[in-house]
C-alpha cells in the first residue's frame, strides 16, 4: 500500500508544479508571442498546438531510453523551470523558461503514465490541492508573488516533488489508459470551471442582492471548499455500479451547459456541478485492468518484495514482456493524446474572442468526451482498495480550502468625509486582464499606477475574473482589496470578462447595457453607477470599452454608449469613461460631444495613452457633463498594462 501512496504523492505533486508552470505559459501566449489584436489568433494558436504535438513523440523515446531515465530527467527540468518562473523574469525568457518547463511537464506525464496503471487517485490530489492552494492565495499565485516565501515554499515542492520522482515506483498492471486519456480534459474543465476558485468567487458575486458586491470574508471563496470536497469524494470513492453509473456524467454535462450559457447567476451551480460530475468520472475508469491483480497483491507485501518480482514493467528499458511494453505505451500515447485535446480545447475557446465563432459548444464538447470515456469504462467485478482514504482525504484538502474564505479580508467603502465633497479625482485604466508589457501579472504596478493618483472613482477596461488563458485569477477582486475600493462588474465578453467601477463613495442603482456588436468579436458594454456622495447629491458614472470591428470605427457603440449614459444620468452630474478606441475628432469620438458632454482632458491635448512604452494614439478619455470642471489631466507613464491611464480632477458645481 505504502507504494501506491508514495506514487499517488509524487504524481500529486507533479500535477501542481505543472498547473503553475501553465498559469505562467498560458498568458505569455497573449502577452509575450503574440500581442493582443496585432498578432493573428491563428498564428497564436499554431505555437500553442506546436508544443503540445511535440510531445506526442515522447512515447517513443520513451521506449526507447527507459520511461525511469526520462521520467526523471524531466522531473528535473521541471523543477528547474518552476523554480526559475518565481518572480518570473518577463519578456521572452520568461516565454521560453515556461515553454522548456511545459515540454518538460508533458514528457514527464507520458513516463509517469509508462509505469502507473492507477493514475486516478494522484491526479485528482494534484488538481484539488493546486485548486485549494490558488484559492488560499486568492488566486495570486506564488509564482508572481515572489520574496522569499515563495521562493522557500517553491523550493520545498519543487524538492519534495523530486524526493518523490527518485523513489522506487509500485509495479503497474496492465490497466490505465482511459483514466491517463482523461488527464487533459479533466484538467482543462477543472481549470475553466470546477476547480476554478476566481469563477467561484465571480459567480458568489452575481448573487449579491442590490448589485453591492464587496466580498465578506466568508462570502465570495465560500463554494470552492463544497466543490473541492465533492470532487475528491467522487474521485476517490471509487467507480459507481448499476443505476448510478450515469449519474456522475448527467452531473457534468448539466454543469457545463450552465457554465456555456454565460450567465452569471449559475457560475456557482456550474462549478459544483462540475466538480463532482468531474470527480465521478474519473472514478468510473479507476478500474483494474486484466491480469493486474497479481501485481498489485503483490505491490501490497510489507517487506516490498512485489519490486523484484514487477519484471520491468515500470521501466520499457528493462526487461519485460511485450505485453507490458505494449500497455506502457498505449499508456504514455493516451497522456499525451489528452493534453493534446487540453490545448485544443483552450485555443479554441479563447480564440473565439478573436476570431468571432460561438464558443459554448467547446466545454460541452469537452465534457461529452470526458462523459462517454467515463461510461465506455467496463465496471469490475470487485471493488479495489485505493492509497488514499476517500473521506479523510476530502476533508484535509476541503480544510485548506476552507482558509481562503476565513482569512479574506472584507472591503469596505473607505470614504469617511462628511458632506458632499467638492472634487472627485477620476481614473480610467484599461489593465490588461492585469499584464505588463513585459507579460508578467503586474498586481503591484497595477495598483502604483492607481493608488498615486489618490483616486475617488476608478474606471477599468479589460477587467478579467478567471479565465483560465489569463491564469485564473479574479483580477478585479485583488486590486479591490489593494485599493481598499469596492468595485461593480459589468460583463462584456461574459460573465467573467468586461469592466468595472471602482469607488471610494457608496454605490447605488448599478446597470450594464449591451452594446451593438458591429461585427466585433469581444463584445462590449456600458456599466452605469450612480454614486451617492452625502446630503441628496449624486452622481453618475459610466464605465465602457469600445470594441470597433475590423477597419471600422466604433460609432454605432459610440453613440449607444452616449445615449444610454445621458439617459441614466438623468441631468445629474455625469463622467463616462475606458478605452474608447476612438481618438479626438473621429466620426465616434464625436458622437458624445454631440451629446451634450465634454472632452476633460482637452486641455492636456495631445495626450497619448497607447502603446504605453511609446504612446502614440489618444484612444483612452474621459467626459463629463458640462457642469463639471476638469482639472489636472493626466497620462502618467507606466508599463504596467499596454495603456497608459487616464486621470483628471473634476469640481462638481456649487449646489
Amino acid at each position: 500500500m505504502r507504494y501506491r501512496q508514495l506514487t499517488t504523492g509524487s504524481l500529486a505533486l507533479g500535477v501542481i508544479v505543472l498547473i503553475d508552470v501553465l498559469r505562467i505559459w498560458l498568458p505569455g501566449i497573449i502577452t509575450i508571442f503574440g500581442q493582443a489584436a496585432s498578432t493573428p489568433a491563428e498564428l497564436m494558436g499554431a505555437f500553442a498546438l506546436g508544443w503540445f504535438v511535440l510531445a506526442m513523440a515522447a512515447p517513443a523515446l520513451v521506449r526507447r531510453v527507459g520511461a525511469r531515465r526520462v521520467t526523471v530527467v524531466a522531473a528535473v527540468l521541471l523543477a528547474v523551470a518552476r523554480l526559475a518562473l518565481t518572480s518570473a523574469p518577463g519578456g521572452r525568457p520568461q516565454l521560453w523558461l515556461a515553454t522548456a518547463g511545459l515540454l518538460a511537464g508533458l514528457v514527464w506525464l507520458v513516463g509517469v503514465a509508462g509505469g502507473t496503471d492507477r493514475p486516478v487517485p494522484g491526479l485528482a490530489l494534484g488538481l484539488a490541492v493546486n485548486a485549494a492552494t490558488h484559492a488560499l492565495l486568492d488566486t495570486y499565485d506564488l509564482v508572481w508573488r515572489g520574496g522569499w516565501v515563495a521562493w522557500l515554499l517553491s523550493a520545498v515542492a519543487a524538492v519534495l516533488f523530486l524526493l518523490g520522482t527518485m523513489l522506487p515506483a509500485a509495479p503497474p498492471g496492465p490497466g490505465g489508459a482511459r483514466s491517463w486519456l482523461l488527464a487533459g480534459p479533466v484538467l482543462l474543465l477543472t481549470g475553466m470551471v470546477a476547480l476554478a476558485p476566481a469563477l467561484a468567487q465571480a459567480g458568489m458575486s452575481y448573487l449579491v442582492a442590490g448589485g453591492d458586491v464587496a466580498r465578506s470574508p466568508l462570502f465570495g471563496l465560500a463554494p470552492v471548499p463544497v466543490a473541492v470536497a465533492g470532487f475528491l469524494l467522487a474521485a476517490l470513492a471509487g467507480p459507481t455500479r448499476g443505476w448510478g453509473r450515469p449519474l456522475g456524467p448527467a452531473a457534468l454535462l448539466v454543469g457545463v451547459v450552465l457554465f456555456a450559457l454565460d450567465r452569471g447567476d449559475l457560475l456557482v451551480a456550474a462549478v459544483l456541478l462540475t466538480a463532482v460530475g468531474l470527480g465521478a468520472c474519473l472514478a468510473l475508469t479507476d478500474a483494474p485492468g486484466r491480469a493486474d491483480g497479481t501485481a498489485h497483491a503483490a505491490t501490497d507485501d510489507a517487506d516490498g518484495s512485489a519490486h523484484a518480482a514487477a519484471d520491468g514493467a515500470g521501466d520499457e528499458g528493462a526487461p519485460g514482456t511485450d505485453d507490458t511494453r505494449r500497455t506502457a505505451a498505449r499508456r504514455g500515447y493516451a497522456v499525451a493524446a489528452g493534453m493534446l485535446l487540453f490545448v485544443l480545447g483552450a485555443v479554441a475557446y479563447y480564440s473565439a474572442y478573436d476570431l468571432g465563432y460561438p464558443n459554448a459548444v467547446v466545454p460541452v464538447v469537452v465534457a461529452g468526451v470526458v462523459a462517454a470515456v467515463a461510461l465506455a469504462a467496463r465496471p469490475s467485478g470487485q471493488r479495489r482498495p485505493g492509497p488514499l482514504p476517500p473521506l479523510r482525504t476530502a476533508g484535509g484538502v476541503a480544510a485548506l480550502a476552507l482558509l481562503a474564505p476565513l482569512l479574506a479580508d472584507e472591503v469596505a467603502v473607505a470614504s469617511n468625509r462628511e458632506g458632499p465633497p467638492e472634487r472627485l479625482t477620476v481614473v480610467a485604466y484599461n489593465i490588461r486582464m492585469g499584464f505588463g508589457l513585459d507579460g508578467r501579472f503586474d498586481l503591484a504596478g497595477l495598483t502604483a499606477a492607481i493608488g498615486r493618483q489618490r483616486p475617488d472613482v476608478v474606471l477599468l477596461s479589460e477587467v478579467d475574473r478567471g479565465w483560465l488563458l489569463n491564469g485564473g485569477h479574479d483580477t478585479l477582486d485583488l486590486l479591490s482589496d489593494r485599493l481598499g475600493m469596492p468595485y461593480v462588474f459589468g460583463p462584456a465578453a461574459d460573465p467573467v470578462w468586461g469592466d468595472a467601477v471602482l469607488s471610494r463613495w457608496p454605490v447605488t442603482d448599478p446597470r450594464s447595457r449591451p452594446l451593438p456588436s458591429v461585427g466585433a468579436p469581444t463584445g462590449a458594454q456600458a456599466l452605469a453607477v450612480t454614486l451617492d456622495l452625502g446630503d441628496g447629491v449624486r452622481a453618475a458614472v459610466v464605465s465602457t470599452h469600445l470594441q470597433p470591428p475590423p477597419d471600422a470605427g466604433p460609432v454605432a457603440q459610440a453613440r449607444a454608449v452616449a445615449d444610454f449614459a445621458t439617459g441614466y444620468a438623468a441631468g445629474r452630474p455625469l463622467v463616462v469613461a475606458g478605452d474608447l478606441n476612438t481618438e479626438p475628432g473621429d466620426e465616434a469620438f464625436e458622437q458624445f460631444t454631440a451629446a451634450g458632454l465634454v472632452d476633460a482632458l482637452t486641455v492636456a491635448r495631445p495626450l497619448a495613452t497607447s502603446p504605453a512604452d511609446d504612446p502614440r494614439q489618444q484612444i483612452d478619455h474621459v467626459f463629463v457633463s458640462p457642469g463639471l470642471t476638469a482639472t489636472n489631466p493626466v497620462a502618467p507613464r507606466g508599463e504596467a498594462s499596454d495603456h497608459l491611464p487616464v486621470a483628471v480632477t473634476l469640481t462638481l458645481p456649487s449646489r
